[in-house]
């Protein structure tokens, strides 16, 4: 997991664990505040440039994960300052620390919207999982709280795949390892439908 470049200063600990402890979930924290600050920019940047046929159920599908999103970021940072820690919020600090690039598409089609988020999910939600081995031996609070939300986001997860899925479980995105590939796999079935609607005519 990537590591802010400036650990916040702690001026206090919670009882109950030693300052080197807080430091290590703070960090694993600071990590969490940036991908869910990155996260709900993305869900709203889906929001605003989404078209095609699909336009408005995911249009509204994905205002709540803003808002759920975005309340994660802020229990977080809460979170982080309860432990003696300082949250960082600045845009700045967030692209230097992060790891991973900047979402690639624009103005586009529902499933090629949905083909993408499903790899940002998948990394977000996989980052999680991680944090969880970390804080899980320090801090059973800290804990429960990214389980909680580590479970909310699998369930978004799951509203995105439910789109690209076929009756047999198969995603269209399968084998996409960048979110343009993702993009680009979920947009076939609707091409191949075009293409054999044209035929038709």
């Amino acid at each position: 997991m990537p590591t802010p470049k400036k650990i916040p200063t702690q001026t206090f600990h919670v009882p109950g664990l030693t300052a080197k402890e807080s430091a290590t979930v703070i960090t694993a924290l600071q990590d969490r505040l940036f991908a869910y600050t990155d996260l709900h920019l993305v869900l709203k940047h889906v929001h605003w440039n989404v078209v095609g046929s699909n336009f408005i159920g995911v249009h509204e599908m994905l205002d709540p994960q803003v808002d759920a999103v975005r309340g994660f970021a802020d229990v977080v940072a809460e979170r982080i300052a309860t432990m003696g820690g300082a949250p960082i919020g600045t845009p700045g600090a967030l692209v230097a620390a992060r790891s991973w690039d900047d979402y690639e598409i624009g103005k586009d089609t529902a499933q090629a919207h949905l083909g993408a988020l499903d790899l940002v999910y998948t990394g977000v939600i996989e980052d999680n999982r991680a944090a969880l081995d970390t804080v899980g031996e320090i801090d059973a609070v800290t804990e429960d709280m990214l389980i909680g939300q580590t479970g909310e986001l699998e369930q978004f997860h799951w509203f995105v795949r439910a789109h690209l899925e076929n009756s047999g479980g198969r995603l269209s995105t399968e084998g996409a390892t960048t979110e343009v590939e993702a993009a680009d796999a979920a947009r076939e079935p609707q091409r191949r439908t075009a293409r054999k609607s044209a035929r038709k005519k």
